[in-house]
C-alpha cells in the first residue's frame, strides 16, 4: 500500500474486517512501515502485527487534528489492541436547560438540545455545594412547568409552596421579570464557569450603594448574598488571582497495567474542575503517547479553550495557539504538585479497592516492593526468620519461622535448643541454628527460602552470611530488621557492606516487617518460657515417690507452676490429691528448701 507522507489516523483491521487497532501519526508512511520493518521486544506489539490483515487511513490537516480524530475513533470502536478509557460510572454533571425560564439540575445523561452543561463532577459534594449556592443566592424554580412569557401575562399559573417557603421567587406569576431571571441564569453560568470574582464585586458594590441609598433591607439582602459567595470561594483551591484559564494534568503509572492521569481546570486562581481517571495498557505504551491521549480527551470533554497547559514533562502533542508549560517554581509549580498529590491518591485508593476484592492482590504487589527494594531477582515467595532467646545464657534456644507468600507458614516453623554455645552469646548461637537449619534442608532437598531475615543489626547478618555464603556456598538475599532504644522496629538493613533501606512508619511493608518480626520473637519466647518452666516444674517432682505424671499434671493444671504448688497448704493440696500425697508433698518440699537454703 502506498501511504502519503502527512499526518493522519491509520486502522489496522482484522481478516474479519474488525478494527483491531488505531493510531496517529506525524508521517502516516513512516509510522506504519515501522511496524513491518523491524522486530519489536514487545510480545504484544509483535502479536498485533501478526493479526493485521488490511489497513486503512485518514489524512487530515495538522497533528492536533489527528489526535481528535484518533480520540474519538478509540471511543467509538473500543479496537482490542488500543488503550482502554476507565469509567467505572458516569459521574453527574450540571444542566442549565434549554427553556425560556432556564433551570439548574442535576443530570447523569447529556442530551444535545441546546442545554448548557458543567461538569462532570467526579467529587459528587461539590456538585451539591453548587446547587445550594445557586439556590439561596437566586431562588431559582425548580418546577417542570413550561413557563412562557405569553402564558405568564394569561395567568394560567399558580404559585406554589416553594415560593411560600421562600425557595423561589414566583415568575410563573410575573413576580420575578423576565429580564431579572434571564440576568441571574447569566450569572449562574459564569460561577459555574468558576468566574466568581466579578460577580463577588458586583455585589458588594450594589451592598454599597444601597446602603448610601440607607435602604438597608435591601442592602442586608445583598450583603448575605455577598457573603455566601465569598464563602464558597474560600472553599474552592485557590492559587493566585492572576492564574486564569490553565489547564494542569499530571500522570501516575503502575506498572505495565495501567496509567492515572488527573486534570485540573484553573479559573481566576482557583479550581473549576478536577477529575482522574485510568487507562488500562495494551502496547506498553510510553507515558508520553497516554498523557497526550488524556489532554485530548479532558480538553475535549470539558469543552476546555484553555491556552496554557501545565504538564510534568514534554509531550508529544501539537496543539494551535496553546503553549505547554512544565514549571520549576512558583505558583504554577504548586499546582502541578497539587495534581500529582490527587493522582497518586486516586492510584492508591484504587489499588485499595482492589486489594479488597482480590487479596491475592495486594500480597503480589509487597512482594514486588520487596523485590524492587532489596534489589532481588525473584519475588519473596518464601521468607525465613530466625531469633535467639535466653537468660544470661540458661535455657538457650532458638526459632525460625516461615513466611509463604507473606503469610505464616507454622508447620514449617522451627525450635531448636542450643546445644555447643556456654553462655549469653548470641552470635554463636544463630551461627549454630543456621547451620543446622540449612545442612538439613541441603541433605533432605527441601525447598529454600528466597530471603533470610535476622533479628538484630549488622552483625547478625554478617554471622548469618558467613554460614549461608562462605560455608555452604549457598546464595540467599539476607537481610535484617534492627529496634530503636525502645525496642521498636526501626530499620531494614540489607546487603554487604549493609544499606538502609527507608521505610515510611505507616506503609504495608514496613507493617510486614515489623509483623515477621514480632512473631519470629514471640515463638523465639514463647519456647524459651516454656523449657524454663518445664525445667524448673521437673525440679520439683524429681526423684519423688509415690507422685505420678498424673498427679503432676493436675497440680500444674489448677497452680500453673512450681513456685505456687510450694506455696499451696498441706490442706489446700488434700482436697486435690488427697491427704496422703499432699503431706509427703509437703514433706519433699520442705527438705527440698532446706537443701537449698543450705548450699
Amino acid at each position: 500500500m502506498n501511504l502519503p507522507e502527512c499526518p493522519g489516523i491509520y486502522q489496522y483491521l482484522n481478516d474479519k474486517g474488525t478494527i483491531i487497532y488505531v493510531g496517529k501519526a506525524k508521517n502516516l508512511k513512516r509510522r506504519v512501515y515501522s511496524y513491518f520493518s523491524k522486530e519489536h521486544d514487545n510480545n504484544k506489539t509483535k502479536l498485533l502485527v501478526t493479526k493485521i490483515a488490511d489497513i486503512k487511513y485518514i489524512v487530515v490537516n495538522t497533528e492536533e487534528d489527528a489526535l481528535l480524530l484518533e480520540n474519538n475513533l478509540i471511543k467509538k470502536y473500543k479496537p482490542h489492541y488500543n488503550v482502554l478509557l476507565k469509567d467505572d460510572k458516569t459521574y453527574p454533571s450540571l444542566c442549565v436547560t434549554n427553556e425560556e425560564y432556564p433551570r439548574v439540575i442535576k443530570t447523569r445523561h447529556i442530551v444535545k438540545n441546546g442545554s448548557t452543561y458543567f461538569g462532570p463532577y467526579s467529587h459528587v459534594p461539590t456538585l451539591y455545594a453548587l446547587l445550594d449556592l445557586i439556590k439561596q443566592l437566586y431562588k431559582l424554580r425548580t418546577c417542570r412547568l413550561k413557563l412562557n412569557q405569553e402564558d405568564i401575562k394569561n395567568e394560567k399559573f399558580k404559585v406554589c409552596l416553594e415560593y411560600h417557603i421562600h425557595n423561589c421567587t414566583a415568575p410563573c406569576v410575573g413576580k420575578q421579570a423576565y429580564e431579572e431571571y434571564c440576568e441571574n441564569i447569566q450569572e449562574i453560568k459564569k460561577i459555574l464557569n468558576g468566574e466568581t470574582k466579578d460577580i463577588s464585586k458586583r455585589l458588594y458594590d450594589k451592598m454599597q450603594e444601597l446602603a448610601k441609598e440607607l435602604k438597608f433591607e435591601e442592602a442586608e439582602t445583598m450583603k448575605q448574598k455577598y457573603l455566601l459567595l465569598e464563602n464558597y470561594r474560600s472553599k474552592s483551591e485557590v492559587v493566585s488571582n492572576v492564574i486564569h484559564n490553565i489547564d494542569v494534568f499530571s500522570i501516575e503509572e503502575d506498572g505495565n497495567k495501567s496509567a492515572y492521569i488527573n486534570y485540573l481546570h484553573i479559573t481566576n486562581g482557583a479550581i473549576n474542575q478536577a477529575f482522574t481517571f485510568e487507562y488500562k495498557k495494551k502496547l506498553n505504551e510510553t507515558k508520553e503517547e497516554l498523557l497526550g491521549l488524556g489532554i485530548i480527551e479532558m480538553r475535549e470533554r470539558y469543552r476546555s479553550q484553555a491556552k496554557e497547559i501545565i504538564v510534568p514533562f514534554p509531550v508529544e502533542v501539537e496543539m494551535k495557539d496553546v503553549t505547554f508549560t512544565i514549571p520549576q517554581k512558583g505558583d504554577k509549580k504548586k499546582l502541578l504538585e497539587l495534581s500529582l498529590l490527587n493522582v497518586k491518591q486516586y492510584k492508591f485508593d484504587r489499588l485499595k479497592q482492589a486489594e479488597k476484592l482480590n487479596p491475592e492482590q495486594r500480597t503480589v504487589r509487597l512482594m514486588k516492593e520487596i523485590k524492587e527494594q532489596l534489589h532481588l531477582e525473584k519475588l519473596p515467595m518464601r521468607i525465613e526468620s530466625f531469633d535467639n532467646s535466653n537468660i544470661q545464657g540458661s535455657d538457650a534456644v532458638a526459632a525460625c519461622i516461615v513466611f509463604e507468600k507473606l503469610k505464616p507458614s507454622k508447620k514449617d516453623y522451627r525450635k531448636y535448643n542450643i546445644k555447643t554455645v556456654i553462655g549469653p552469646d548470641d552470635y554463636a548461637s544463630m551461627e549454630e541454628v543456621v547451620r543446622r537449619r540449612y545442612k538439613r534442608i541441603i541433605e533432605e532437598e527441601t525447598p529454600l527460602p528466597d530471603l533470610i531475615i535476622t533479628d538484630g543489626g549488622i552483625g547478625q547478618m554478617n554471622v548469618v552470611r558467613q554460614v549461608v555464603e562462605d560455608e555452604l556456598k549457598l546464595s540467599i538475599p539476607i537481610c535484617g530488621l534492627a529496634k530503636d532504644n525502645r525496642h521498636r522496629t526501626s530499620r531494614l538493613l540489607f546487603g554487604f557492606p549493609a544499606k538502609e533501606i527507608g521505610l515510611k512508619q505507616n506503609s504495608a511493608l514496613f507493617k510486614l516487617m515489623e509483623r515477621i518480626q514480632d512473631e519470629v520473637h514471640r515463638f523465639a519466647i514463647t519456647f524459651h518460657r516454656d523449657k524454663r518452666s518445664k525445667r524448673q516444674t521437673q525440679s520439683v517432682f524429681d526423684n519423688m515417690k509415690g507422685i505420678g505424671k498424673k498427679t503432676e499434671e493436675t497440680l500444674l493444671k489448677k497452680y500453673k507452676s512450681a513456685k505456687r504448688i510450694s506455696e499451696a497448704s498441706e490442706e489446700e493440696l488434700s482436697s486435690i490429691i488427697g491427704q496422703s500425697k499432699a503431706k509427703m508433698l509437703k514433706e519433699y518440699l520442705k527438705i527440698a528448701q532446706s537443701k537449698q537454703s543450705v548450699n
